[in-house]
């Protein structure tokens, strides 16, 4: 194991405290690593204070105490502000320490961060995720990861404290065309398990029962198990907020024309989520997409 990356050894930087960046830090601490956090809003880390991590009032302040600072933000341009702005952590981050993106951001961004780390002495990766509330709270994260395969291997304990389903893509950027794929994915899915469950109450069904015939065969899918029941429940909290859905569905948008590919599904999925969004729901959960067709 890495003796950088190890616990109790290295000391790790954690920036945004959101729905599942909370989480992730915190199962950093659970495996044994000294935290240094920030987030704009401090009350998201009071809990985080209480259980042993350390407040820090900037992301600068962060990376220049940690060996592997971590940013979970919500918008690209967020993360080049953190990464690349007049008091970013490239420029602050001690000399052959770690910068990790796990934003869902742009694959252009991080090729250009991996470029501006690089210059400075830095390692940089780009690890978007996936998995939502449930899988951050429980560790079992998707994490897919681009940038130096060297750099990946020496934090990679730091990531199986985080996710379970860890898999090294490819140079920098890599990680976050993975993400891309799983977002065109998600989407087109979504309004496969919305459409099904108003097709069943229409028809008279009870969609609690349809639910446990067709989750386990050919159209299981993880939003069918996982989101079905919230719908099902009335439940729309964000696992993941739908004005981020919207803001990865343009990102995968974007480039997929720069690379000459008509995604049908995904301009029709971004289309409804943002009607969806003009109606009031920004900040509910994808599975809202539902009301949509109700």
């Amino acid at each position: 194991m890495n003796e950088l990356a190890s616990a109790g050894k290295a000391k790790v930087g954690f920036i945004g405290l959101g729905v599942m960046g909370k989480s992730m830090a915190r199962n950093l601490m659970k495996a044994g690593y000294d935290l240094y956090v920030y987030s704009r809003t401090k009350s998201k880390a009071e809990d985080l204070l209480h259980e042993g991590a350390i407040w820090k009032e900037g992301a600068a302040d962060v990376a220049r105490q940690a060996d592997v600072t971590i940013t979970m933000v919500e918008y690209p341009s967020d993360v080049e502000e953190i990464f690349l702005g007049h008091s970013g952590i490239v420029a602050a981050a001690k000399p052959g320490s770690y910068l990790i993106d796990m934003t869902t951001s742009s694959p252009a961004l991080a090729a250009r961060i991996y470029e501006e780390s690089r210059q400075r002495g830095l390692q940089s990766l780009d690890a978007p995720v996936s998995g939502g509330d449930i899988g951050a709270r429980d560790g079992k994260l998707s994490i897919m990861v681009g940038g130096d395969e060297e750099a990946f291997e020496a934090v990679l304990p730091v990531f199986q404290a985080m996710g379970s389903n860890i898999v090294y893509q490819g140079a920098a950027g890599a990680g976050q065309h993975t993400k891309m794929c799983n977002q065109i994915a998600i989407a087109a899915n979504m309004m496969g398990v919305s459409e099904a469950l108003v097709y069943a109450e229409r028809s008279g069904l009870n969609p609690a029962r349809v639910l446990k015939s067709i989750e386990t065969g050919a159209a299981g899918s993880w939003s069918l198990s996982n989101l079905a029941p919230r719908i099902i429940q009335g439940n729309y909290e964000p696992g993941f907020y739908v004005k981020h859905m919207i803001k990865d569905l343009g990102i995968a948008l974007q480039s997929a024309e720069a690379m000459g590919l008509e995604a049908y599904g995904l301009s029709l999925a971004k289309k409804l989520y943002e009607k969806l969004a003009a109606a009031g729901e920004e900040s509910s959960g994808t599975q809202a997409l539902v009301k949509i067709y109700r």
